[in-house]
Protein backbone atom coordinates (compact mmCIF):
# COMPACT_ATOMS: atom_id res chain seq x y z
CA UNK A 1 0.00 0.00 0.00
CA UNK A 2 1.18 3.44 -0.94
CA UNK A 3 -1.24 5.70 0.13
CA UNK A 4 -2.89 5.04 3.68
CA UNK A 5 -5.17 7.96 5.47
CA UNK A 6 -7.31 7.13 8.57
CA UNK A 7 -10.02 8.98 10.20
CA UNK A 8 -9.27 12.48 8.24
CA UNK A 9 -11.52 15.61 9.31
CA UNK A 10 -10.26 19.17 8.45
CA UNK A 11 -12.03 21.97 10.13
CA UNK A 12 -10.70 25.42 9.99
CA UNK A 13 -11.76 28.62 12.03
CA UNK A 14 -14.23 30.51 10.75
CA UNK A 15 -15.92 33.76 11.67
CA UNK A 16 -16.03 34.66 15.80
CA UNK A 17 -13.14 31.57 16.11
CA UNK A 18 -16.28 29.14 15.45
CA UNK A 19 -14.79 26.22 13.82
CA UNK A 20 -16.08 25.15 10.19
CA UNK A 21 -15.56 21.49 9.51
CA UNK A 22 -14.64 20.55 5.99
CA UNK A 23 -13.36 16.70 5.72
CA UNK A 24 -14.71 14.33 8.45
CA UNK A 25 -13.56 11.18 8.78
CA UNK A 26 -12.34 10.31 5.62
CA UNK A 27 -10.58 6.80 5.45
CA UNK A 28 -9.44 5.99 2.15
CA UNK A 29 -6.12 3.20 0.69
CA UNK A 30 -4.32 3.47 -2.30
CA UNK A 31 -2.21 0.76 -4.11
CA UNK A 32 1.18 1.24 -6.21
CA UNK A 33 -0.49 0.56 -9.98
CA UNK A 34 -3.67 2.15 -9.09
CA UNK A 35 -5.61 5.22 -10.26
CA UNK A 36 -8.39 6.71 -8.30
CA UNK A 37 -10.26 9.84 -9.48
CA UNK A 38 -12.34 11.76 -6.86
CA UNK A 39 -14.74 13.71 -7.43
CA UNK A 40 -18.05 16.10 -5.92
CA UNK A 41 -19.25 19.11 -5.51
CA UNK A 42 -17.34 22.64 -5.19
CA UNK A 43 -16.91 23.10 -1.87
CA UNK A 44 -17.67 19.48 -0.72
CA UNK A 45 -13.45 19.13 0.89
CA UNK A 46 -11.82 17.53 -2.72
CA UNK A 47 -9.27 20.22 -2.35
CA UNK A 48 -9.07 19.75 1.31
CA UNK A 49 -8.33 15.99 0.73
CA UNK A 50 -6.31 16.42 -1.62
CA UNK A 51 -4.02 18.93 0.36
CA UNK A 52 -4.19 16.69 3.44
CA UNK A 53 -3.04 13.60 1.91
CA UNK A 54 -0.03 15.98 0.28
CA UNK A 55 1.53 17.21 3.54
CA UNK A 56 0.69 20.89 2.51
CA UNK A 57 -1.73 20.99 5.59
CA UNK A 58 -1.82 19.34 8.94
CA UNK A 59 -5.29 17.28 9.41
CA UNK A 60 -7.36 18.39 12.58
CA UNK A 61 -7.43 14.50 13.58
CA UNK A 62 -6.70 11.52 11.73
CA UNK A 63 -3.35 10.29 10.31
CA UNK A 64 -1.85 10.00 6.69
CA UNK A 65 0.84 6.66 5.81
CA UNK A 66 3.17 6.92 3.03
CA UNK A 67 3.97 3.46 2.43
CA UNK A 68 5.20 2.52 5.93
CA UNK A 69 5.64 5.53 7.56
CA UNK A 70 2.74 7.94 9.17
CA UNK A 71 4.06 11.19 7.85
CA UNK A 72 0.97 13.28 9.32
CA UNK A 73 2.74 13.56 12.31
CA UNK A 74 6.26 14.72 11.10
CA UNK A 75 7.43 18.06 11.60
CA UNK A 76 7.52 21.00 8.59
CA UNK A 77 10.59 19.66 7.59
CA UNK A 78 10.80 16.20 7.35
CA UNK A 79 8.13 16.23 5.75
CA UNK A 80 8.88 18.83 3.25
CA UNK A 81 11.65 15.98 2.81
CA UNK A 82 9.49 13.68 2.26
CA UNK A 83 6.91 15.55 -0.41
CA UNK A 84 10.26 16.49 -2.18
CA UNK A 85 11.30 12.14 -2.59
CA UNK A 86 7.89 10.52 -2.36
CA UNK A 87 5.01 13.32 -3.24
CA UNK A 88 4.76 14.34 -7.11
CA UNK A 89 1.76 17.61 -6.51
CA UNK A 90 0.35 18.82 -9.91
CA UNK A 91 -1.49 21.92 -9.29
CA UNK A 92 -4.52 23.55 -11.20
CA UNK A 93 -3.04 27.14 -11.31
CA UNK A 94 0.37 25.65 -12.31
CA UNK A 95 2.53 27.58 -9.41
CA UNK A 96 5.38 28.12 -11.63
CA UNK A 97 8.73 30.19 -10.33
CA UNK A 98 7.62 33.44 -12.76
CA UNK A 99 11.87 34.18 -12.30
CA UNK A 100 12.89 30.54 -13.94
CA UNK A 101 12.74 29.32 -16.94
CA UNK A 102 10.33 26.27 -17.37
CA UNK A 103 13.29 23.89 -17.66
CA UNK A 104 14.82 25.45 -14.27
CA UNK A 105 11.26 25.34 -12.92
CA UNK A 106 11.31 21.34 -13.21
CA UNK A 107 14.81 21.28 -11.65
CA UNK A 108 13.60 22.62 -8.73
CA UNK A 109 12.12 19.05 -8.30
CA UNK A 110 15.72 17.63 -8.40
CA UNK A 111 17.48 20.38 -6.14
CA UNK A 112 15.03 19.63 -3.14
CA UNK A 113 16.29 15.98 -2.67
CA UNK A 114 20.20 16.90 -3.86
CA UNK A 115 19.97 15.04 -7.02
CA UNK A 116 22.98 14.60 -9.39
CA UNK A 117 22.48 17.66 -11.16
CA UNK A 118 23.58 16.58 -14.87
CA UNK A 119 21.58 13.41 -14.44
CA UNK A 120 18.44 15.92 -13.73
CA UNK A 121 19.01 17.90 -16.47
CA UNK A 122 18.85 14.80 -18.68
CA UNK A 123 15.67 13.41 -17.39
CA UNK A 124 14.19 16.85 -17.13
CA UNK A 125 14.92 17.92 -20.66
CA UNK A 126 13.72 14.14 -22.02
CA UNK A 127 10.63 14.85 -19.98
CA UNK A 128 9.95 18.33 -21.44
CA UNK A 129 10.26 16.80 -24.83
CA UNK A 130 7.82 13.62 -24.19
CA UNK A 131 5.35 16.65 -23.15
CA UNK A 132 6.02 18.65 -26.64
CA UNK A 133 7.60 21.64 -24.83
CA UNK A 134 10.83 20.85 -25.00
CA UNK A 135 11.35 23.58 -27.54
CA UNK A 136 9.72 25.76 -24.90
CA UNK A 137 12.64 24.98 -22.11
CA UNK A 138 14.20 28.43 -22.25
CA UNK A 139 10.72 30.05 -21.92
CA UNK A 140 9.65 32.11 -18.89
CA UNK A 141 6.08 31.16 -17.63
CA UNK A 142 4.63 34.16 -18.89
CA UNK A 143 5.66 33.08 -22.22
CA UNK A 144 4.03 29.81 -22.32
CA UNK A 145 0.64 29.45 -22.91
CA UNK A 146 -1.56 27.58 -20.20
CA UNK A 147 -1.65 24.35 -21.68
CA UNK A 148 2.20 24.61 -21.88
CA UNK A 149 2.84 25.67 -17.98
CA UNK A 150 0.70 22.89 -16.87
CA UNK A 151 2.91 20.24 -19.11
CA UNK A 152 5.76 22.25 -17.66
CA UNK A 153 4.16 22.00 -14.08
CA UNK A 154 3.30 17.89 -14.54
CA UNK A 155 7.25 17.83 -15.37
CA UNK A 156 8.52 19.16 -12.10
CA UNK A 157 5.81 16.87 -10.19
CA UNK A 158 7.13 13.67 -11.72
CA UNK A 159 10.87 14.26 -12.30
CA UNK A 160 12.01 12.69 -9.54
CA UNK A 161 9.86 9.52 -10.12
CA UNK A 162 7.57 9.98 -6.83
CA UNK A 163 5.75 6.71 -5.73
CA UNK A 164 2.08 9.08 -5.06
CA UNK A 165 1.06 11.99 -7.48
CA UNK A 166 -1.48 14.20 -6.41
CA UNK A 167 -3.22 16.08 -8.93
CA UNK A 168 -5.86 18.76 -8.38
CA UNK A 169 -8.03 19.82 -11.45
CA UNK A 170 -4.74 19.48 -13.30
CA UNK A 171 -7.17 20.13 -16.71
CA UNK A 172 -9.39 22.53 -15.22
CA UNK A 173 -7.71 25.34 -17.27
CA UNK A 174 -6.91 23.56 -20.52
CA UNK A 175 -8.97 23.05 -23.28
CA UNK A 176 -9.44 19.58 -24.29
CA UNK A 177 -6.54 18.26 -26.38
CA UNK A 178 -4.36 19.52 -23.59
CA UNK A 179 -6.22 18.12 -20.78
CA UNK A 180 -5.91 14.79 -23.06
CA UNK A 181 -2.58 15.03 -22.95
CA UNK A 182 -2.18 15.64 -19.01
CA UNK A 183 -4.54 12.52 -18.08
CA UNK A 184 -2.41 10.21 -20.48
CA UNK A 185 0.33 11.33 -18.68
CA UNK A 186 -1.06 10.40 -15.32
CA UNK A 187 -2.18 7.07 -16.36
CA UNK A 188 1.08 6.44 -17.85
CA UNK A 189 2.50 7.11 -14.27
CA UNK A 190 0.79 3.64 -12.81
CA UNK A 191 1.14 1.50 -15.94
CA UNK A 192 4.94 2.58 -16.46
CA UNK A 193 6.57 2.90 -13.00
CA UNK A 194 3.76 1.50 -10.43
CA UNK A 195 3.20 4.37 -8.74
CA UNK A 196 -0.47 5.68 -7.10
CA UNK A 197 -2.11 8.42 -8.35
CA UNK A 198 -4.96 10.60 -6.70
CA UNK A 199 -6.72 12.52 -9.26
CA UNK A 200 -9.28 15.18 -8.30
CA UNK A 201 -11.60 16.52 -11.05
CA UNK A 202 -15.24 16.95 -12.44
CA UNK A 203 -14.07 16.18 -16.02
CA UNK A 204 -15.84 13.31 -17.14
CA UNK A 205 -12.88 11.78 -19.23
CA UNK A 206 -10.96 11.90 -16.55
CA UNK A 207 -13.45 9.96 -14.11
CA UNK A 208 -13.18 7.04 -16.98
CA UNK A 209 -9.75 5.68 -16.95
CA UNK A 210 -9.26 5.42 -13.56
CA UNK A 211 -9.42 2.58 -11.64
CA UNK A 212 -11.92 3.91 -8.79
CA UNK A 213 -13.78 6.85 -8.64
CA UNK A 214 -14.55 8.01 -5.17
CA UNK A 215 -16.88 11.01 -3.91
CA UNK A 216 -17.18 13.47 -1.62
CA UNK A 217 -20.36 15.06 -0.56
CA UNK A 218 -20.54 17.36 2.48
CA UNK A 219 -16.76 16.19 3.34
CA UNK A 220 -17.55 12.92 3.37
CA UNK A 221 -16.20 9.92 1.57
CA UNK A 222 -19.26 7.70 0.06
CA UNK A 223 -18.55 4.00 -0.59
CA UNK A 224 -18.97 2.79 -4.02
Amino acid sequence: MILRATGLSKAFVGPGGAPVPVLHGVDLEVKGGEFVAVTGASGSGKSTLLNLLGLLEPPSAGEVWIGEERVSHLGRRAQARVRGASIGYVFQSFLLLSGLTALENVLLAARYVGRDRALARREALALLERMGVGHRKEHYPAQLSGGEQQRVAYCRAVLNRPPLVLADEPTGNLDDEHARVILAELRASTAERGAAVVLVTHRPEGQAGADRVLRLRDGRLERP
